[in-house]
């Protein structure tokens, strides 16, 4: 039986936590400031995790490599399955010919390229997390963004800044839920103190996409387009997951967000789209026009070229997508009839064996194939039914297959590794030292506790897991401050979402989408500064909950 000891070296809690936090700091500082390529940034990291947890908290080499094994199956499925199929199923559309008028139809919702990148990366982005989430977002809209003709950095850093906001209510909740089954508190009352903070974020984040696209030149020109979609998408999210279903919230959100935003493209049209074409290295069409009244005459003519038929054959794969995850979702009885299909395997050399700091045995030594019910096996699914539908012959399909999995060999070996670390951090009681650290700071951990809500999120790639590690911990850690759990283990929720565009994986998956293979340092550079703002923001804001701005709180 292995029991992790919070506090290895000596009995010293912050000792331990930066001991503990080595295989992290390894992962970042070769990423950010050697610029090392990200699968032997994650390799090294991992041997620095096995290192900790063997010669510091005194692991058994087998149990050590056990967990390092776990971490690499769960990397293989479901994470590197969805992002495979996600990417075979854009290059679907690649093959049937069907790409440009893909491009046709966001030019018809706007020609200008600003307005394209909220639509896709931040409303129809919010709309897969709510459904799919382990980074399958990331990697369909940044294809998309680059078949439209983005740039791939830009593309790459649109959609990271964008999976944010939704990703607290992301797959139907799981987050929240999760939250609220280890710590006993009412999933709908965490779901509706995290609707009081995620919202402050919502508002944010589309300015700040339209400022990546195009600088502060864009902002002037299309902020009226960033704050009906922001103030949309925040104004349903808060009444949804607090008067309506947490689990619905991103879908909601989602929805209205894009709604408004197409709403006002009815009466107001952006200027500089052709100029803001030229600044992001894109060949603007010869018919894309400057003013707004042109930009109108446009868009009717786009719709004249292209007709019903081609326009709905050219979006099914991604309606293919909602539907088939929509009816998955929210149909209870199929939806069970596909969980009852996952295969649970007691993890060899864990299972019965590992105890978690308490001494209780833990729940994370089995691992669930689902094989049928994970969102990469629908996306299968989709692709299947895609080339069905556009009459790709076989032959063709299966060579693209191929030609997909050889190109994600190095950013899945990245990601793998990745996983590994965490899962060895996480069993090896390297992840709860740090956590515990951070509580210790007393009254100032309502101001740091979003803070390990990012760690969790930064190790693991997974706002769920964040909170299987950390929900008990904020629970504790609010009563002996004397504040309401419910506030902190939002926080914690809430902390995490600006963890997804840092995490080694989530980098690892927008690289691979985009076609920026080892390129992950230079993504980290990038949006390290927005994950760090939007953090300490949010730091800001819990605290204030917790003090002069309680009334925010449900009661």
């Amino acid at each position: 039986m292995y029991q992790p000891d919070p506090a290895p070296i000596g009995g010293n809690l912050v000792l331990s936590a930066v001991l503990a936090a080595l295989p992290l700091v390894t992962v970042f500082v070769l990423l950010g400031a050697f610029r090392v390529k990200a699968h032997w940034a994650a390799l090294s990291g991992l041997a620095a995790a096995l290192a900790v947890a063997v010669a510091a908290y005194g692991m058994p080499i087998g149990m050590a490599l056990s967990s390092a094994g776990q971490g690499i199956a769960f990397g293989l499925l479901p994470i590197m399955w969805i992002v495979f199929t996600a990417i075979w199923l854009y290059q679907l559309t690649v093959t049937s010919g069907r790409f440009e008028d893909l491009r046709t139809c966001f030019g018809m919702i706007s020609p200008d390229p600003r307005i394209q990148a909220v639509v896709i990366a931040f409303c129809f982005g919010g709309l897969l997390e709510a459904l799919a989430g382990f980074g399958a977002p990331v990697a369909i809209t940044g294809m998309m963004l680059v078949a439209i003709g983005f740039p791939p950095l830009r593309a790459a850093v649109t959609v990271l800044l964008a999976n944010t906001a939704p990703v607290a209510f992301g797959a139907l909740a799981t987050p929240i839920i999760t939250a609220g089954e280890l710590t006993g508190i009412p999933y709908e009352h965490i779901g509706a103190v995290v609707g009081r903070q995620t919202p402050v974020l919502a508002l944010a984040v589309p300015f700040l996409l339209v400022l990546i696209v195009d600088g502060r030149r864009g902002l002037r020109e299309t902020w009226q387009a960033a704050a009906a979609t922001g103030v949309g998408f925040a104004v349903a999210q808060f009444v949804c997951a607090n008067y309506m279903s947490v689990q619905l919230t991103d879908i909601v959100s989602s929805l209205v967000g894009a709604v408004a935003l197409v709403v006002l493209l009815r009466f107001w049209q952006p200027r500089g789209g052709e100029a803001a074409h030229q600044r992001l290295g894109r060949l603007a069409p010869a018919d894309v026009p400057s003013d707004g009244a042109a930009a109108t005459r446009t868009i009717v003519g786009e719709r004249q070229r292209l007709s019903a038929g081609r326009t709905a054959m050219a979006l099914l794969p991604y309606v293919l997508v909602v539907v088939v995850f929509s009816v998955v979702k929210l149909w209870e009885p199929l939806g069970d009839a596909l969980d009852a299909t996952t295969v649970k395997v007691p993890w060899p050399g864990l299972h019965g064996q590992l105890l978690t700091a308490s001494g209780e045995p833990s729940s994370t030594t089995v691992f669930s194939l689902s094989w049928l019910s994970s969102p990469g096996s629908l996306l299968l699914l989709c692709g299947f039914g895609v080339v069905v539908a556009y009459r790709i012959p076989l032959r063709a399909a299966f060579s693209d297959l191929v030609s997909t999995a050889k190109s994600l060999r190095w950013s899945a070996l990245a990601v793998v590794c990745v996983l590994a670390l965490a899962y060895v951090m996480n069993q090896s009681g390297q992840t709860t030292t740090i956590g515990t650290a951070i509580a210790a700071a007393g009254a100032a951990f309502v101001f740091l506790s979003p803070v390990l809500g990012w760690i969790g999120v930064a190790v693991t790639g997974s706002d769920t897991s964040a909170n299987a590690l950390f929900a008990g911990l904020q629970q504790v850690a609010a009563q002996k401050v004397g504040v309401d759990p419910a506030l902190l283990v939002a926080a914690n929720t809430s902390g995490g979402v600006m963890g997804k565009m840092v995490s080694p994986q989530n980098l690892s998956i927008a690289a691979s989408a985009v076609g920026l293979v080892n390129q992950e340092a230079t993504l980290l550079r990038v949006t390290l500064k927005w994950s760090l703002g939007l953090l300490l923001a949010l730091c800001v804001l819990v605290f204030l909950q917790a003090t002069v701005l309680a009334w925010m709180l449900p009661q």
